[in-house]
């Protein structure tokens, strides 16, 4: 069986969004004109980790190793995106299956991801941010990263993945970065990937893995922890979570992540349930504009307040993206919303 590249798979997600036929209402298009989008799913590649994907020749190499500002620019124009915040994708910065061997490389990288990042930012002035690149597992050269990027390179977050080997973002091991996270009051931005478990089962990670894995972490941020502990998300509530393709799985498997789901619980989940953690995180709409993801994220949420704008650039097109938004029958303000204003509580300096 042939695998789809992550480019198709990312271009039929998209797709099925805007050819999906639910009205929108001539308001709602209407919404979009001058926009001035925030990209919160925007992928950005230094020299080294093009390289490097060049090298080891993991999924999405090519896209990578092809990377440019310049096209870039010419997509966030068309798609009418003012700013894209910039953040590491699948496979990182390391691309085996054993940190050990890479660490050096990984956390020379991060250094390089953030300072070439830092480079856009200061050379087109308000159209880049950036959610720090870390030597993720690497406790404390990820805690060295954080300081470089929040208070020499004023970044606007933190940028993960969704696993690191058999580790999930809820492993106890990882407190020393979310009680960091939590005194800087820390937006986190976290991208999909694929565990060293599942490279290549079934049709391969694109198709359901990275979607999987992220419902995953997920969980394992809202679970409690031993002897009944509080989550990770209850005990660090300062750090904003985004999570990508609009949560990944987690619409389907939403009754064994938040448990079971009725009319009376969505109305009025209680305080620190793991419906009322998940109602908390944000969630992005790169591959997932569509009314089976929008819809459902709303209910699931309550509201659209905590969707946010995300097009998988340079993987994804946010011309689809955006075509694909007026199909999912929200109303005008709730399309502003998406497109800027939800963003904007979570990166407040792009509010000019």
């Amino acid at each position: 069986m042939n695998n789809p590249s992550r480019r198709q798979f990312m271009t039929g997600l998209a797709a099925l969004g805007a050819a999906t036929l639910v009205s929108g209402g001539k308001s709602a298009v209407e919404a979009q004109a001058n926009p001035r989008r925030i990209d919160l799913h925007h992928h950005f590649v230094s020299p080294g980790l093009a390289k490097k994907a060049t090298e080891v020749r993991r999924q999405g190499w090519e896209t990578l190793r092809d990377y440019s500002v310049a096209t870039t620019l010419e997509k966030m124009d068309k798609a009418g995106i003012e700013t894209g915040v910039c953040s590491l994708t699948t496979p990182g910065i390391w691309m085996g299956d054993d940190f050990r061997i890479e660490r050096a490389q990984a956390i020379a990288l991060a250094r390089e991801m953030n300072e070439f990042a830092a480079t856009m930012m200061s050379d087109h002035k308000g159209r880049f941010g950036l959610f720090t690149v870390l030597p993720m597992p690497d406790i404390d050269a990820t805690l060295k990263e954080i300081a470089y990027g929040f208070d020499t390179l004023h970044a606007d977050g933190a940028g993960f993945l969704s696993s690191y080997g058999r580790q999930w973002l809820g492993d106890k091991a990882f407190d020393p970065i979310w009680q960091e996270l939590n005194r800087r009051n820390a937006v986190v931005y976290t991208h999909p990937t694929d565990s060293n478990c599942c490279h290549d089962i079934e049709t391969g990670p694109a198709t359901i893995e990275w979607l999987t894995d992220t419902a995953r972490t997920i969980h394992s941020l809202i679970n409690n922890g031993p002897n009944n502990a509080p989550s990770v998300a209850l005990r660090y509530p300062n750090i904003r979570f985004i999570w990508s393709h609009a949560g990944g799985s987690l619409i389907g498997v939403a009754s064994r992540v938040v448990g079971g789901i009725d009319g009376d619980s969505l109305k009025n989940p209680p305080a620190n349930s793991k419906l009322a953690q998940v109602r908390r995180f944000y969630y992005d709409t790169a591959g997932s504009a569509s009314p089976v993801f929008m819809q459902g994220l709303k209910i699931l949420l309550g509201d659209a307040s905590h969707i946010v704008f995300g097009t998988d650039i340079p993987f994804g097109d946010g011309l689809a993206v955006v075509q694909g938004l007026k199909t999912c029958g929200l109303s005008a303000e709730e399309l502003r919303g998406v497109d800027r204003q939800n963003a904007l509580k979570l990166v407040p300096r792009f509010n000019t």
